[in-house]
């Protein structure tokens, strides 16, 4: 009884302690749910919450960052852009990249300096600075900088409080609030603290940022915006910020605004402390440092980071020449596309997520125009979002008219004058103007600079007085927008846009019309009901005028992947990497008159993709998915057609890149069941295009007969990681894989190699001159143990030695299938080839006498080798691009081969035709030295 009874004891007081603990911690009367605060919590200061919940909101980086291997952080990729004092007279003194001169001419400031006193300032009231840029200078960005830095207590520190607003966000409340019940909702810890409560000058400690203001339809006249004092008077969001501009509410605060150009003139001046511009990147130290930020954090590991430090050099080397695409780094945003573009190219592999060019280009236009819209919303009571309309859809029907025109008739370079005509031209209205003066302002710079390259591509200049062209800021964009303008059906004929407005106004009705035909069909005579039946076959007639755009608009795509006049063009993916890292060495050839536009197509593919049509419908542009299926449809035909037709290398790892681009398997393996062979000899073989290559094929059928020439594509130990996995796909068929000339070393083969032992399908191999040696000649032979497919191999021209050609030989003899061992040009002694054809004749009687050709010289033994001339002709084809020196060795070895096997000859003829073999030889010798072979052309047994 006394034990029950203490532990009663002990429960009660446990009851009572934790009663006082939860009375302490809301001495208010009713229920709380909240007992799981501490008394640690109730003690912290609300200002040390704030910022930590601040630091962890800033810190969150939007997906379009996560997406390309999560290794930023805003601390560390930040760069700080130029940021230039402005004087009240000079503010509308706009600066773009052409006018970099007079960036540099002028000190830059920090946004902390801007909040240094002044000889202007008032005793006990803040300052209100107007941070302002065009799009994609870095506002957003500075402001998120800024206040991870007061959290960490770096910047700023004479501010306790630092409250941070979106006016997206305010610009979307619709009841009235107080300024005290705005910070309350947005920062519940912040709802009652002190520095807000209008008492004192406790205010001249807070910091106000306003981001986005242009967002906002501020009115500062007194008869429309009503005078406040009080932190906690309910009123509209957009009057509480003017009564704080005013300084008439806590006048001792000090405020940041950003915003737009367009936007400037919307706080009068004599509410604003100072102006600043923010300018970018004005100078291409700025740009490497940024672009070294970036990529070196995304590279990872060791091996990735010295190949982006190259990248990093060619980068800069590019930018210092004053090329176009520095012009365009002079927004931090198209830095921002260019570390996501080289991202792509030269740091995806198997383990990355899925992305695709497309999809690059769509988040970045999302991530600068997301939630953006264009409205007027000046001198007007109506809200802002009344007037409001996509600014990217906007953008598509002007600038992406410019784009579309542009690839049509090969055109890179535009007048004022044709801009004027095709942005401006058609405007009436006074709305129509004020959103035209808008867009011109705030955004067409951000897609079209003036042309720093003078006199080339300008072959439409006409005139003396037109002289001032502009381009797209990378040229991609313009084969992007051009692409969206046409998927989104922005080009339809008059016709065509009548026929859509019509039959939606009819399907809305459609009920009503079907109701009237069954009243008024008991009264009138027959004859009139032909108007109400062609008003319901009206829809179908649409759909049929509908269905034949579509079908125009995949023709036209693959009309415009496989054009004969850029057959000889680099393909797509090499185009994209010299438009940001520079030409360095002899100039690509190119065979068309004007530049090609082969982007273009594989931009409306992946348009297409499911997912980029998810983030375009948040940007106000829909793709529906009839329009899809309906281009698919007529794509699958036309391509199909096309490729009935042999098609060069370059045009079909083009393809290869639509399809990867498309993302869509059905399609990919219906168009791959037409193709019987993939030769991409010449390719230029990066790791991407490897993985686009594993990808696409990993939707073919089992039916598709894929040979694969991947010969000169400067392919390295990396790769072999994917076309082992490629190899290894149960749905993959390939049967000949040609990797000569690539330097895939022993640890690449070796990798390579893992993949035999499960794969079924390859019936030839050749690792000709990819620099293996023993090692990866044994590795093979223990492989090919557990291959039963393989029928011939070639690994001449190698560092393969006797005894590892030996333990080859004797492996391939005793393989199922294997009928031809190539070991020639490797460093084999005389003994060893001696030994290599006797292993490769059938022994005596046995029951396995089955003969293994194996091509280690000209001659076997004492005979002439019956592929004596084909080894010479590989020779002479490829001598171009291999070490003549080696080469003249292994001739002089073949000469020694010959003339040791003639002395053994007694027969007269033999004897004969083993110097007709020595004089094409020597032939072939000759020429090395005398340097008159033809042209290599990558030929490979």
């Amino acid at each position: 009884m006394s034990l029950l009874h203490r532990q009663l004891s002990q429960l009660l007081s446990v009851w009572r302690w934790k009663r006082r603990v939860d009375v302490s911690l809301y001495p208010a009367a009713g229920f709380h749910f909240r007992t799981f605060c501490s008394t640690t919590t109730s003690n912290t200061d609300p200002i040390e919450i704030h910022k930590k919940k601040l630091f962890l909101w800033f810190s969150h980086l939007p997906q379009e960052e996560k997406q390309f291997g999560g290794y930023f952080s805003p601390e560390t990729m930040h760069v700080d852009p130029l940021i230039l004092e402005r004087k009240p007279e000079d503010r509308a003194g706009l600066l773009n990249s052409s006018l970099q001169s007079e960036a540099t001419s002028n000190p830059s400031i920090t946004v902390e300096q801007l909040f240094d006193p002044t000889d202007t300032c008032y005793e006990n009231r803040g300052l209100n600075v107007l941070l302002y840029g065009a799009v994609g200078t870095g506002k957003s960005t500075v402001v998120r900088k800024l206040v991870l830095d007061w959290c960490s207590g770096s910047t700023l520190t004479h501010f306790k409080l630092m409250v941070p607003f979106s006016c997206e966000d305010l610009s979307q409340l619709s009841k009235v609030a107080s300024l005290r019940d705005l910070v309350g909702r947005k920062y519940f810890h912040l709802r009652k603290h002190p520095m807000l409560s209008g008492e004192g000058n406790q205010a001249k400690n807070v910091l106000f940022i306003f981001n986005g203001m242009e967002k906002m339809n501020l009115d500062f006249r007194i008869g429309s915006t009503e005078l406040c004092s009080d932190p906690n008077e309910a009123l509209p969001p957009g009057v509480v910020l003017v009564n704080l501009l005013r300084k008439y509410l806590l006048p001792e605060a000090s405020i940041l605004v950003t915003t737009r150009l367009s936007a400037l003139d919307r706080i009068p001046q004599k509410y604003v402390s100072r102006y600043a511009q923010i300018c970018g990147f004005s100078d291409p130290d700025r740009q490497r440092a940024y672009f070294s930020s970036r990529l070196l954090q995304q590279s990872g590991e060791l091996p990735h980071n010295q190949e982006v430090h190259a990248l990093i050099e060619l980068l800069y080397l590019n930018l210092q020449e004053k090329s176009q695409l520095a012009a365009a780094c002079f927004l931090p945003s198209y830095c921002w596309l260019t570390c996501a573009t080289l991202h792509f190219l030269h740091l995806t592999d198997a383990n990355s997520h899925i992305r695709t060019l497309t999809g690059i280009y769509t988040n970045f236009l999302r991530l600068n125009f997301g939630g953006e819209v264009l409205g007027t919303g000046i001198g007007t009571n109506v809200p802002i979002q009344e007037h409001q309309s996509s600014l990217m859809l906007y953008v598509v029907r002007t600038v992406g008219k410019v784009a579309f025109d542009g690839v049509i008739y090969k055109r890179t370079s535009f007048s004022e004058k044709e801009l004027e005509q095709w942005i401006g031209g058609k405007t009436k209205t006074d709305e129509e103007l004020r959103q035209l003066a808008m867009f011109r302002t705030d955004v067409l710079d951000f897609f079209l600079a003036r042309s720093v390259e003078s006199g080339q591509n300008l072959p439409e200049v006409a005139s003396e007085h037109d002289q001032r062209r502009y381009v797209f800021a990378v040229p991609a964009m313009q084969e992007y927008l051009a692409a969206l303008y046409v998927v989104l059906g922005e080009n339809k004929s008059a016709l065509e846009k009548f026929t859509n407005q019509v039959s939606e106004a009819i399907g809305q009705a459609s009920e009503d019309v079907s109701a009237l035909f069954n009243i008024l069909s008991k009264f009138i005579p027959l004859r009139i009901f032909a108007v109400f039946n062609l008003l319901k076959l009206f829809p179908k007639i649409y759909e049929k005028i509908s269905s034949y755009n579509k079908g125009s608009i995949a023709r036209t795509m693959a009309s415009e992947l496989f054009r004969t006049e850029d057959s000889y063009n680099e393909d797509v993916l090499d185009q994209v990497e010299q438009s940001l890292l520079g030409v360095h060495g002899p100039q690509p050839k190119q065979y068309s008159e004007g530049r090609p536009f082969e982007l273009y197509p594989i931009f409306m593919g992946g348009l297409l993709h499911y997912e980029n049509r998810v983030l375009l419908q948040q940007l106000g542009c829909s793709i529906q998915s009839s329009t899809v299926a309906q281009i698919t449809q007529a794509l699958r035909k036309y391509l199909v057609r096309e490729l009935s037709k042999p098609q060069p290398p370059d045009e079909l790892m083009d393809l290869l890149v639509l399809l990867y681009e498309f993302q869509n398997p059905r399609l990919t393996a219906e168009v791959l069941a037409s193709i019987r062979s993939i030769p991409l000899t010449s390719i230029r073989m990066t790791s991407l295009k490897c993985f686009i290559l594993s990808s696409v094929l990993s939707c073919a059928p089992l039916c598709v007969s894929v040979v694969h020439s991947l010969q000169f594509n400067s392919l390295g130990p990396e790769s072999c990681v994917i076309l082992r996995d490629l190899l290894l796909d149960p749905e993959s068929s390939i049967k000949s894989l040609l990797l000569c000339d690539n330097a895939l070393l022993d640890s690449g083969a070796c990798t390579l190699l893992e993949a035999l032992p499960q794969n079924e399908s390859l019936t030839h191999l050749s690792l000709m001159h990819t620099g293996i040696g023993d090692q990866a000649a044994l590795e093979l032979a223990e492989r090919l143990q557990k291959h039963g497919g393989l029928q011939e191999l070639n690994v001449a021209y190698n560092n393969i030695g006797d005894n590892a050609a030996l333990a080859l030989v004797d492996t391939c003899k005793e393989h199922p299938s294997i009928h031809t061992v190539h070991l020639y040009l490797n460093p084999l002694s005389d003994v060893g080839k001696q030994a290599l054809y006797v292993r490769g004749v059938p022994k005596g009687h046995s029951g396995s006498g089955r003969r293994v050709k194996v091509l280690a010289s000209v001659t076997e033994g004492t005979d002439i080798s019956e592929d004596w001339h084909p080894i010479l002709r590989v020779i002479r084809e490829n001598a171009s691009s291999w070490d003549r020196e080696h080469l003249k060795q292994q001739l002089q070895v073949f000469l020694r081969d010959l003339e040791w096997g003639r002395q053994q000859q007694r027969n007269i003829w033999k004897r004969l035709h083993f110097r007709r073999v020595e004089k094409g030889v020597r032939q072939t010798l000759e020429m090395l030295e005398k340097d008159s072979l033809p042209p290599s052309t990558g030929h490979s047994k």
